[in-house]
């Protein structure tokens, strides 16, 4: 913060260096996920500007996407219920389909997967656009509050090689994926990929106090703090690296390891996705079934169905990391009751 700090931000800073992906050393804290996305933009803008390229500011998001509520944030989202009564929205965002496999809204080739489909759509999108506008692609590994869409296989991968080829920024939005909630300390870890910037909040803390930040590589800090007085990174909050917020942090951390609490997402994640499954197999109604570590949903294919936040037949199962098995079987027992009370 303007060059200040204190100790518990710079321990929570140090603990994280690296622990997401190991290019990722420098952390600046935030209160929440939105201003960590907000952080995230800004970033993108005064990158480029400092390297020379002052016309890279567009961002493409997906559908379904959700990054948060603040102006910035509430464009790069990508669910349309939440622009209407704030629009104009900020220009310079806009967004291509999600992978979803269950009901994908592209185009796919003969001979092409749903994953390729979906990365090609950000290259297509990209040109269209022009590679000298466009400064980064956002998105969430898996997409949380839009329905939990679980991406192929072959999807990030191939996303990381298209913002390599067209000199395009990749944020992950890590804000709910972050901290274990997947079966691994961040999403984009499943598939190998490394982010250029994250963002995070929520699972830091496990939510007791709120903290957010956002996470760059080694080359975004050289540029800033390479940067001349006149072009400095002009960014902070009134509360960023709160030290008892971090304070927060630290302990959490200690407890997600030592109690082994990502690990048990991963376990209990399997064990209640193969529940939901068994739920599809005896009820018609379930249409899909999808889901990692601790992030499930099942979706029904009734207009009269099973209603949970704003998604519609779309119901979704994100239980805290320390749930055991028994609460697991629970939570499959009261749904498959639900479900045949409704069926019936």
């Amino acid at each position: 913060y303007a060059g200040s700090a204190n100790l518990p931000a710079i321990q929570l800073a140090e603990k994280l260096a690296g622990i997401a992906y190991p290019a990722l050393k420098t952390t600046f804290f935030t209160s929440g996920g939105a201003e960590s996305n907000e952080s995230a933009f800004k970033t993108v803008r005064h990158y480029w500007k400092r390297k020379g390229k002052p016309n890279k500011t567009k961002v493409i998001g997906r559908t379904m996407a959700y990054h948060g509520i603040t102006l910035a944030a509430m464009s790069a989202t990508g669910m349309s219920a939440y622009w209407p009564m704030f629009e104009p929205r900020v220009p310079g965002f806009l967004h291509i389909p999600a992978p979803y496999s269950y009901r994908f809204g592209g185009e796919i080739k003969p001979g092409e997967t749903l994953g390729l489909a979906a990365a090609r759509a950000l290259e297509e999108a990209i040109v269209r656009e022009g590679p000298d506008t466009v400064g980064a692609f956002i998105a969430e590994p898996v997409q949380g509050a839009g329905g939990v869409v679980v991406p192929p296989d072959d999807y990030f991968p191939r996303i990381r090689q298209i913002c390599d080829q067209y000199d395009v920024l990749l944020i992950a939005d890590e804000v709910i994926t972050g901290f274990g909630r997947t079966g691994e300390w961040f999403g984009l870890n499943r598939w190998g990929v490394a982010p250029d910037i994250m963002s995070f909040a929520k699972g830091i803390t496990s939510g007791y106090l709120p903290l957010g930040g956002i996470q760059i590589s080694d080359e975004i800090r050289e540029v800033i703090e390479n940067a001349p007085v006149s072009e400095r990174w002009m960014h902070a909050y009134t509360y960023s690296g709160h030290p008892t917020c971090c304070a927060v942090g630290l302990a959490n951390l200690a407890i997600l390891e030592s109690e082994n609490l990502v690990q048990n997402a991963a376990r209990m994640g399997k064990r209640l996705l193969d529940g939901l499954k068994g739920l599809q197999e005896e009820f018609e109604v379930i249409g899909d079934v999808r889901g990692l570590g601790l992030m499930a949903a099942i979706e029904f294919t009734v207009d009269r169905g099973l209603w949970n936040r704003p998604r519609g037949v779309v119901y979704m199962f994100p239980p805290p990391l320390s749930i055991t098995a028994a609460e697991v079987d629970k939570i499959l027992e009261i749904v498959g009751e639900s479900i045949a009370a409704v069926t019936k």
